[in-house]
């Protein structure tokens, strides 16, 4: 029988063949694994017709020639001198089922413990993750221009973590292997133990222990942790970091996560025996992570090491919402330092419940409350008057510098005018035109903002950079399988894709928009009779019913086309709010009361939301900018406003409380006569 069969390897995939053993079985160049369907037999197919003749009857040879023993030199190196292709073939690098390189110099494969499975397992998927948070705490200091104080936190952290999940316990092991074998209910059948991973240990199940054991570390050390460490680190560096920053760094492949797997294969260097499963496997992220999911899991890991964590940095970040904003920070930042000091709300810290309010959402709702105190928005109508003002209409035309000058100065004059105790809105009627107009201009600077803001990511900008993408991050670690002549034809049509696309004769978007636009004006204002026009006469011809649906529809064209743009901008507020289960309320004509407005919410048969034009253009901007549903929004500002109206209320018993000696219990009382006779002024408590 020939000494190498060509056929391809069901363990490996690869197409290097297999070659014989002096046991007489087959093995695959690549991994070594043993064929099940291949072996030698007694005699050679060449010698068939040379020991047997005509009759079935075998000739004896003449003279028995001993034969030579075959050295042991031979025997070792025969499995690479018969097939010298192996070391120079392709599939040899990358991440293959079995080892990548020649093992020891033998023809068999070797054997491992039961410790060294579970240890080789356990030792390279702890490495991989602690290489990726060293990544990850890399890419935030040298593009992020995040504190290098976090490189001293993040390993205390990390280790600290890894000591409370107890995997490193010689227990664990076995803990997991019980705990897949009580998975599976009923009897246990019998089952016969796969050739191609006989050297391998089974569980009762038959199931490979090398996955046991890698998925009880994947669900006990999730890769996103890794993320969850980081921001943690971040946290307590007191960094503006949100969880909606990093999930979106991730997304983009600015920070390591679905692409890291390549790195670390090449620091960690090829796998072996014992550990069969690969890099690319092993710590490629399945799916990205929600940003509340990752705030929840950071809480939840500072638990689990005893860690008591502060309050997000409020300064940072408020900071930073105004500048995004392009608001005054000179009035705001001080009015929202001292509502957040004041109430102290409790969804300033990162909590491990997962349905519970955001922390961005809490630091946004404050700057809301601010805005909303400085600039008097209490449903006065500003945003409709503006609209009807064709001195406002002006201002768009304004550049930006200007625009903002201007707006810090309204605004600086309205801080001067509402922050002054004794200065009431009806007070001086000269004062109240420069706060009115600083509410429209901060209205308009919102409603801009909320257009200019994009959620978008980076790469899906243009073509290249999308496939830039694809190729780093989303198919990272996959080879081209096409060959030089695909890869020439791939090269031209990029060129005659780049040629048409910014050619001189290449359309314009602006104009494709708006030849869209005057196609659907003209269509809109056609008639059935020019539509048809081609038809007969008999197809031209319409029924009572259709001239009169004919009629309405004409009736209704006249009446939108005599509405103001006042009316259609209410009308598209109006739909936007009705997307997000907002109803609209008019402005308040005879008020009252000028305090500062609290909106409820009512719920029929859901939760309704009646809110004011300026209140809602407020909202959804900076709902926006937060990456949370206005609704979202919307409730925390309502529980903000109702610890603060709690405050407000326990101010005045709380000045005037006076303790009553007679309800105090005998140490309370001995302590308080000590402090009053150690006073000497003698206050009268």
């Amino acid at each position: 029988m020939a000494g190498r069969v060509d056929r391809i390897c069901q363990v490996c995939g690869s197409s290097v063949g297999f070659s014989r053993s002096d046991d007489g079985f087959f093995y695959c160049g690549y991994c070594n694994s043993q064929a099940d369907d291949i072996f030698e037999t007694g005699i050679d197919d060449e010698q068939l017709f040379s020991q047997y003749n005509a009759s079935c009857s075998r000739a004896r040879p003449a003279n028995a020639i001993p034969s030579e023993p075959v050295p042991q030199v031979k025997v070792t190196t025969s499995q690479f001198l018969d097939h010298p292709d192996i070391l120079d073939h392709p599939n040899m690098e990358g991440d293959g089922v079995g080892p990548t390189g020649p093992s020891d110099f033998g023809s068999f494969q070797k054997e491992f413990t039961y410790e060294e499975y579970y240890s080789e397992i356990r030792l390279r998927y702890l490495k991989g993750l602690q290489i990726m948070i060293q990544l990850q705490s890399q890419a935030l200091i040298e593009k992020f221009s995040v504190s290098p104080l976090i490189i001293g936190l993040v390993g205390p952290l990390w280790l600290r973590f890894l000591a409370s999940t107890r995997i490193m316990g010689d227990e664990w092991a076995d803990c997991a292997v019980h705990d897949s074998e009580a998975q599976t209910q009923g009897e246990a059948e019998e089952f016969q133990p796969s050739a191609n991973y006989r050297s391998e240990p089974v569980n009762i199940h038959g199931k490979r222990l090398v996955y046991v054991w890698y998925r009880s570390l994947r669900s006990t050390l999730p890769i996103s942790c890794s993320l969850a460490i980081s921001f943690l680190v971040c946290h307590l560096a007191r960094e503006p970091i949100l969880p909606s920053d990093m999930l979106k760094w991730t997304l983009e492949g600015k920070l390591p996560y679905f692409a890291a797997f390549g790195d670390i294969a090449k620091q960690l260097g090829p796998h072996s025996g014992a550990c069969p499963i690969p890099a690319s496997r092993m710590f490629r992220p399945i799916q990205a992570i929600s940003s509340q999911k990752l705030e929840s899991m950071s809480a939840n890991f500072a638990q689990r090491i005893g860690l008591v964590l502060p309050p997000v940095n409020f300064y940072a970040i408020a900071s930073r919402y105004f500048r995004q904003l392009s608001l005054p920070i000179g009035k705001l930042l001080p009015l929202s330092c001292r509502i957040c000091e004041w109430s102290n709300p409790p969804e300033l810290y990162l909590s491990a419940n997962e349905s519970r309010l955001p922390t961005r959402a809490c630091v946004m709702s404050i700057i809301i409350v601010a805005i909303r105190i400085l600039f008097n928005i209490n449903g006065y109508g500003m945003w409709e008057s503006s609209l009807s003002n064709p001195r406002n209409s002006l201002s768009r035309a304004r550049n930006e510098d200007s625009e903002s000058q201007s707006h810090f100065n309204m605004s600086e004059k309205a801080d001067e005018n509402l922050s002054s105790p004794n200065s009431k809105p009806s007070d001086n009627n000269s004062d109240v035109p420069d706060s009115r107009s600083s509410v429209m201009e901060l209205l308009k600077i919102l409603e801009a903002k909320y257009y200019e803001l994009d959620d978008g990511h980076e790469y899906s900008c243009d073509l290249p950079s999308y496939l830039q993408y694809c190729k780093d991050v989303v198919f990272s670690g996959l080879r081209t399988p096409h060959n030089d002549v695909e890869e020439k034809l791939l090269e031209e049509l990029w060129e005659f894709y780049q040629d048409n696309n910014k050619g001189p004769g290449a359309p314009d978007k602006n104009e494709r928009s708006r030849d869209v636009s005057e196609s659907r004006k003209r269509g809109d204002n056609s008639t059935c009779s020019t539509s048809q026009k081609g038809n007969d006469d008999s197809k031209c011809r319409l029924d009572q019913d259709e001239r009169s649906h004919h009629d309405q529809d004409s009736t209704n064209c006249k009446r939108t086309s005599k509405e103001s743009p006042k009316e259609k901008a209410i009308k598209k507020l109006k739909l936007d709010m009705d997307e997000n289960q907002f109803s609209y309320i008019p402005p308040r004509v005879k008020v009252k009361n000028k305090d500062y407005l609290h909106y409820a919410r009512r719920r029929k048969d859901m939760y309704i939301y009646a809110v004011h034009a300026d209140y809602y253009i407020l909202l959804r901007c900076c709902a926006k900018l937060a990456q949370v549903e206005p609704r979202i929004m919307h409730i925390a500002v309502l529980s903000l406003e109702r610890r603060l109206q709690w405050v407000e209320k326990r101010i005045e018993p709380s000045l005037h409380f006076k303790p009553n000696l007679e309800d105090l219990c005998k140490f309370c009382e001995d302590k308080l006569v000590l402090d009053s006779g150690d006073d000497p002024v003698h206050l009268n408590i």
